[in-house]
């Protein structure tokens, strides 16, 4: 088998791992491919922000992801550092399984970003609210004034969206949720919607914000301006073995009684 790593950089102890991950693959007789190859699994050897970066590379080649969990709470990776050699068994032995989720996008008039967890509309200026208008599938919603407003898959649902109140959803429900951030309305509720609705935000008021795909920048807007935001049409694969379910992965990851 063919993989590439994508791995956390400036942590020494994430370097050796991954070069003992190398090692394990190579005796196995697969190899480790170098940039620019097209591996047919990518490992991710870090945390969660270094899972979603494999991924992205991944969604462009449309082959899987296993995660080594090397950061704190995983919530995206489904492997530990000391299972390594039975993982590695494992995937050359094809015991295994695909996961497919649902992805998001977002469209201004000049680019569009997809990613995996969420959309942010979000405010500039520290101190003062944001307008904004929510369409959904053509037909008005409401218009939010709080500091700004999350769009969020299943999978993002235990990210931003889940700190600022939104549900935690399993992936297996294909669904967008909406959250507000601080909201000053009467209506300051998450809502969730089914995973083909299309959201229209549209500033109103001279009160600028940004957008950002899974933190990465899609641009400002300014009155008048819109983001649409719809389901991605890639679907992520992440790999998974006979673990947890997803109750229960919640139950470990935050410590539940």
């Amino acid at each position: 088998m063919k993989f590439a790593l994508h791995v956390r950089i400036g942590r020494p102890p994430i370097a050796e791992f991954a070069e003992r991950l190398t090692s394990e693959i190579e005796a196995a007789g697969g190899t480790v491919v170098e940039e620019g190859v097209t591996p047919e699994m990518i490992l991710a050897v870090g945390g969660d922000g270094t899972m979603l970066g494999a991924v992205y590379r991944a969604i462009g080649w449309d082959v899987p992801v296993l995660g080594f969990n090397l950061g704190t709470l995983g919530f995206l990776t489904e492997a530990q550092p000391e299972g390594m050699k039975q993982v590695v068994e494992r995937l050359f032995a094809h015991d295994y399984e695909v996961d497919e989720r649902m992805t998001i996008a977002a469209s201004t008039d000049d680019e569009t970003l997809d990613g995996v967890n969420d959309v942010v509309v979000e405010k500039i200026e520290s101190t003062r609210l944001v307008h904004l208008e929510v369409v959904v599938d053509g037909t008005p919603f409401t218009t939010y004034r709080a500091d700004g407003l999350i769009v969020a898959t299943p999978t993002g649902s235990t990210a931003y969206s889940f700190s600022a109140g939104g549900p935690i959803v399993d992936p297996g429900v294909a669904a967008l949720v909406l959250t507000p951030v601080a909201a000053h309305s009467l209506f300051d509720r998450p809502i969730v919607l089914p995973a083909d609705s299309e959201v229209v935000v549209t500033v109103r008021r001279d009160r600028p914000v940004r957008v950002n795909v899974d933190k990465s920048a899609l641009g400002e807007l300014g009155d008048g301006d819109r983001v649409t935001i719809r389901r991605g049409v890639r679907p992520a694969r992440f790999v998974t073995f006979d673990g947890l379910s997803f109750p229960g992965l919640v139950r470990d990851k935050f410590g539940l009684d």
